[in-house]
């Protein structure tokens, strides 16, 4: 609404400046909420990228675990093998609540008993890979966990700030700015009452000054 079409009365005055005071602490709130999601995400980034190094060091480990079975029992022995054992499990996907911003929450339920078991009949070269990979498969969840709670932070933050800057640099502004023009007004309309009552005034004592005595 724009500044003129404002009616200057002392109602509208008191209203509005209740709508400064209650934007300023929505803009506090706003700040606070940004401040608290920015340290959240610096948290879960940090968590992220330590858990990208151990996945990076779990994969050297695996390959070679991987190339020595291959050497050692050939690969048709492991693509056999590797067609018996059970898929991975099933992800179960909730959801958690960071910061007022919900994120998926990922669980794999461990690797299925079946395949814990079939590790016990086979060569120590050939389930020595299957455990680092079932280790790494875990990771790569845990990963994709955070990563995904990262770029919803993100755009939590993104909008904090719009919303931030938005009350501060245009509501608050417009609200002030309507403030001053209704006192503006009430300066107008008392100097306009003060001439009057002058003018009255003049007239009165012109009035009294011109009329005969009995």
């Amino acid at each position: 609404m724009a500044v003129e079409n404002v009616r200057p009365t002392r109602l509208e005055l008191l209203r509005t400046r209740r709508r400064i005071a209650v934007a300023r602490r929505g803009l506090n709130l706003l700040k606070l909420k940004r401040t608290a999601l920015i340290a959240e995400f610096f948290s879960v980034s940090k968590a992220a990228l330590e858990l990208r190094g151990e996945l990076r060091r779990r994969f050297l480990p695996g390959y070679e675990a991987i190339r020595l079975a291959e050497a050692i029992e050939g690969p048709t022995r492991l693509e056999n093998i590797s067609m018996l054992l059970p898929n991975l499990p099933d992800v179960t996907v909730a959801t958690k609540n960071v910061m007022g911003v919900r994120t998926p929450r990922l669980d794999a339920g461990g690797f299925a008993p079946v395949a814990v078991a079939s590790l016990l009949d086979l060569p120590t070269s050939i389930g020595e890979p299957i455990r680092h990979f079932q280790g790494i498969y875990a990771l790569v969840l845990e990963i994709a966990e955070k990563e995904n709670t990262l770029r919803r932070l993100l755009r939590e933050i993104e909008k904090t700030k719009r919303r931030a800057n938005a009350i501060e640099n245009v509501l608050v502004p417009r609200l002030v700015a309507t403030v001053r023009y209704i006192k503006f007004r009430f300066d107008e309309m008392e100097r306009d009452a003060f001439s009057m009552l002058k003018t009255v005034k003049r007239k009165l004592e012109a009035g009294d000054a011109g009329a005969v005595p009995a």
